[in-house]
C-alpha cells in the first residue's frame, strides 16, 4: 500500500452527519443527553431522584474509549493488548493496587470478542461517540446508587438504560415530540448545533465541481437529518449531495446483505416499500453498502470506484467501512483539539488569520482530556509504587491506526488544502503518529521512537 493518501484519487466522498458534518456544542448537548436518559430512569423506572442533579465537573467522567462491564458495574480503559490501564467501579476510581488485584497484568476477559469491534454484547458496552458518552456517567452513577442501597454484586440496570435510549431516540420520537431530546433541539437549535463553517461549504462545492460524487450516510432519521442540515448547512443542503441515506442503521449498513437491509424510498418521512435495486441518485432510507456501490459504479462509469468515508465513530463508521467495504476512512477525532496548547492573547506573534484553525482561545469542552481517565491515546501500565513506568498505547489508539486512513480534528482542518494534497496515511510501514493531521497528539510524541505499529 502506498504511503500517501490524496482526496484527488478518490471518486466518491461519503460523510457521516452527527459530529462530522454537523458539529454540536458539546457541553450543552452532553447535559441534554444525560438529562433525557436520567429523566426516563427516574420517572418511568423508579430510579433514585438524585440522578437528576449533576455536579458541574462530573462530565469529566465521560471519556471516549471506555468499556462498561455491565454485569460488574466496572468501567475500563484498555491498553492495545487488552490489559486494564485504569478502572472505576461506578464513578469511584480503582487504585493501581486494586486494578492489579482485580484484573492482574493480563488481558480483560472479554477482550478477544471486543477487539474485533464487530459486535455489541449483553456483557459489555463500548463508549465511542458523543451521543453515548453522557450515558456512561449516568450508568456509573446508577451503579453508585445501587451499591448504596442494595449492596449488590451483579447488576441488572442495562435493560432500563437501553429503554431510555430507545425512548429518546426512536424513529417516531421527532415527529411525536416524544422524550426530552428531540423537542429540546427543535426548540433551541442554536444552543446545541454549530453552524457549518463557510470554508467547509465551499470545499464541498469544490469537490462536486471537481467531479466527485458526494454521499451523506447517517443513522439519524430523515426528519432529524433535515433539521440538522437546514440549520447547520442551509436550506439548500440537498444540492451538496448526490445521494442522501438516512436511518442507515450503521454499522449494519456496511455488514448486511441487500436481502437483510434493502433500500426504501421516503414519502413525508415515512418509509415505503423495499427496492430491489438502487438505480438512481436521490434520498433513501436504510439500505446497504453493496447496492450503493453498484450505483456508484454506474454513476462513475468505473468498475472499481474509490470511496472515502468521513465519520466520528470507530464502531459505526470507520471500522465497518474499512472492514466490510474496504473504503478509505477519515476519522473525525475532536480529541485532537483538546490536545493543543492554547496560546494566550498577549503572546500572539502572528495575525489571527494566519494562525491554525484551533490555536485561538476555545471553550473547554467536556471530555477532550478527562482528569479521571487521562489521555485517549496513551497511558502508563498500573504498577506498584516503586516500579518503573511503562507507557503504552491505548486500545482506542491502536484501532485508529489499524482502521483509519488518516485522523483529523474536523473537516474544517482540511477544507483549505488543495484537493491533491498528499497526506501520510497510517500504515505498518510508517511511524505510529504518521496518519494524524495537522499534527499528532502530544501524548504520543515522547515515545514515538519506542511505539511500533503492529
Amino acid at each position: 500500500m502506498q504511503r500517501d493518501f490524496s482526496l484527488a484519487d478518490c471518486d466518491v466522498m461519503g460523510f457521516d452527519l452527527d459530529h462530522t458534518l454537523c458539529r454540536y456544542h458539546l457541553p450543552q448537548s452532553a447535559r441534554l443527553i444525560y438529562d433525557s436518559f436520567a429523566h426516563y430512569l427516574v420517572t418511568e423506572k423508579g430510579y433514585d431522584k438524585d440522578l437528576l442533579t449533576l455536579a458541574p465537573d462530573s462530565l469529566d467522567f465521560c471519556c471516549k474509549g471506555l468499556v462498561l462491564d455491565i454485569e460488574e458495574g466496572n468501567f475500563l480503559k484498555l491498553a492495545e493488548d487488552g490489559t486494564v490501564l485504569r478502572a472505576s467501579h461506578g464513578t469511584k476510581c480503582m487504585t493501581s493496587e486494586e486494578i492489579l488485584e482485580t484484573f492482574g497484568r493480563r488481558e480483560w476477559k472479554h477482550f478477544n470478542t471486543v477487539s474485533g469491534m464487530v459486535s455489541r454484547s449483553a456483557k459489555y458496552y463500548l463508549y465511542d461517540n458523543y451521543f453515548d458518552l453522557p450515558g456512561a456517567l449516568l450508568c456509573a452513577r446508577v451503579v453508585d446508587s445501587l451499591d448504596q442501597h442494595d449492596r449488590q454484586k451483579t447488576y441488572d440496570f442495562w435493560k432500563d438504560m437501553v429503554a431510555a435510549i430507545q425512548h429518546n431516540y426512536k424513529i417516531s420520537a421527532f415527529k411525536e415530540d416524544c422524550g426530552m431530546y428531540f423537542p429540546e433541539v427543535k426548540n433551541n437549535p442554536d444552543k446545541y448545533l454549530q453552524r457549518c463553517p463557510e470554508s467547509v461549504k465551499k470545499w464541498l462545492k469544490q469537490l462536486k465541481s471537481a467531479g466527485k460524487i458526494l454521499l451523506l450516510i447517517t443513522s439519524s432519521h430523515s426528519d432529524y437529518c433535515r433539521l440538522l442540515c437546514e440549520h447547520t448547512i442551509g436550506n439548500d443542503f440537498e444540492e451538496y449531495f448526490d445521494v442522501v441515506i438516512t436511518n442507515a442503521l450503521k454499522p449494519g449498513f456496511f455488514s448486511h446483505t441487500p436481502n437483510q437491509r434493502p433500500f426504501r424510498t421516503l414519502e413525508n418521512d415515512e418509509e415505503q416499500e423495499a427496492l430491489l435495486s438502487l438505480d438512481k441518485p436521490g434520498w433513501y432510507s436504510q439500505g446497504n453498502a453493496i447496492q450503493l456501490y453498484e450505483l456508484l459504479k454506474k454513476m462513475t462509469g468505473k468498475l472499481d470506484p474509490k470511496v472515502v468515508y468521513f465519520g466520528d465513530s470507530m464502531h459505526s463508521d470507520i471500522f465497518p467501512a474499512r472492514h466490510y467495504s474496504n473504503w478509505e476512512t477519515v476519522f473525525i477525532l475532536e480529541e485532537l483539539l483538546g490536545d493543543k496548547v492554547t496560546v494566550p492573547a498577549e503572546t500572539e506573534s502572528e495575525p489571527l488569520e494566519k494562525k491554525g484553525k484551533y490555536e485561538g482561545d476555545q471553550l473547554k469542552a467536556p471530555y477532550f482530556v478527562s482528569e479521571q481517565w487521562g489521555s485517549y491515546f496513551m497511558d502508563r501500565l498500573p504498577g506498584l509504587e516503586n516500579a518503573e513506568e511503562t507507557l503504552v498505547r491505548t486500545w482506542s489508539c491502536k484501532c485508529i491506526s489499524t482502521y483509519s486512513t488518516i485522523a483529523i480534528p474536523s473537516l474544517e482542518a482540511i477544507a483549505d488544502l488543495p484537493l491533491d494534497y498528499r497526506f501520510t496515511r497510517f500504515s505498518s510501514n510508517n511511524s505510529a503518529t504518521a496518519g494524524y493531521y495537522p499534527s499528532p497528539p502530544r501524548a504520543l510524541l515522547p515515545i514515538e521512537g519506542s511505539v511500533t505499529m503492529k
